[in-house]
């Protein structure tokens, strides 16, 4: 492990292209993770996916994750992907969305643990680099209660045995797959797969983690050895600067992150040209960045907000979204500092 409080960007479909991957680089994620790439789509070198192969040096470490539900195409992917030299190759079993797992990809492979494993062996015999593994507690809720037949819950066993494939890491996201997002994260099963005597690789926590505190809390009440952030970073990948200084990790002297109003949009801005130079259109870059705009923490509890948040939205060119964001500092800044 690379620190010791460490914090991953969670692996994002249409989040975590090398736009947003290099700003949350910048504050202090110490491992990033790619979009999710169709295994299937990239054997059939597919151009938007082989196009979620592009890395950089200014990223590392970063992984590459893959999904699919066969053993061979995955592990014909996995040869693929190391070609493009990730630092690790990350297999995805946990994506709930109906078109993956739907289709007994990702969480759906929850249902299926012989073929879950039998993809794990096969990508881990099929690459030099660390294979990692991402999942959930389970398929639904019967997997939170210990089996008849070992007495414990469903992930604990999991673990093991994907342990035993060959894996170097796991991270588990604290929800089952008919959860979806819903409901709380369970914690308390992360801990247990952390402490069990068994296991000697590294478990990553991931769920609800969006302040300094429940990162502290993830730390030091279930002893895991990251924290994994997602949907938290929308419009906030300065949040990896704020929980490293919260954790006093000696890390957070070595960058700068912004504290006032003016200072957030500055990097949102950044965020929107970079999103446009990596897509390549204007419209299309401010409109993949829209999800940024709406989440962000910086446009929360605005006094008589709604009319501008409608029109930052509806926005379309690149002046017109700065122009907006400028009088949105000029308007609010003093009353949010």
């Amino acid at each position: 492990m690379s620190t010791l409080h460490s914090i991953y960007l969670a692996p994002m479909e249409d989040v975590t292209d090398p736009a947003f991957r290099l700003l949350c680089k910048r504050f202090g994620a110490d491992r990033v993770y790619t979009e999710f790439v169709n295994a299937d789509a990239l054997v059939r070198d597919v151009a938007s996916t082989t196009r979620k192969l592009q890395i950089s040096d200014a990223e590392r470490p970063v992984a590459i994750q893959i999904y699919g539900r066969d053993p061979q195409s995955m592990s014909d992917a996995a040869r693929i992907v190391a070609q493009a030299k990730p630092d690790f190759l990350d297999i995805n079993f946990g994506c709930p969305v109906k078109k993956v797992a739907g289709k007994g990809a990702g969480a759906g492979l929850l249902r299926e643990p012989d073929k879950m494993l039998a993809i794990t062996r096969a990508v881990v015999d099929a690459v030099s680099i660390p294979v990692t593994v991402k999942t959930r507690l389970g398929w639904d809720d019967s997997s939170l209660h210990p089996s008849s037949m070992t007495s414990r819950p469903f992930i604990v066993d999991m673990a093991e045995a994907l342990q035993d494939c060959g894996i170097a890491e796991l991270a588990i996201h604290g929800r089952t797959r008919s959860q979806m997002y819903r409901g709380e994260a369970d914690w308390t099963l992360i801990g247990e797969v952390k402490n069990n005597p068994r296991m000697h690789i590294p478990i990553i926590g991931n769920g609800d983690i969006t302040t300094p505190e429940q990162a502290r809390l993830a730390f030091d009440r279930y002893g895991v050895d990251a924290i994994m952030i997602g949907r938290a970073t929308f419009g906030c990948p300065w949040l990896f600067a704020e929980m490293k200084e919260a954790l006093s990790s000696p890390e957070a002297i070595s960058f700068s992150f912004p504290h006032t109003m003016a200072e957030k949009v500055a990097v949102l801005k950044e965020h929107v040209d970079a999103s446009i130079a990596w897509i390549g259109d204007e419209r299309k870059g401010i409109v993949h960045s829209r999800r940024h705009f709406a989440a962000s923490p910086v446009f929360k509890g605005l006094y008589d907000f709604r009319s501008t948040r409608i029109a930052l939205l509806r926005a379309e060119s690149r002046d017109e979204v700065f122009a907006i964001m400028d009088d949105i500092v000029e308007r609010y800044s003093s009353t949010c500092l």
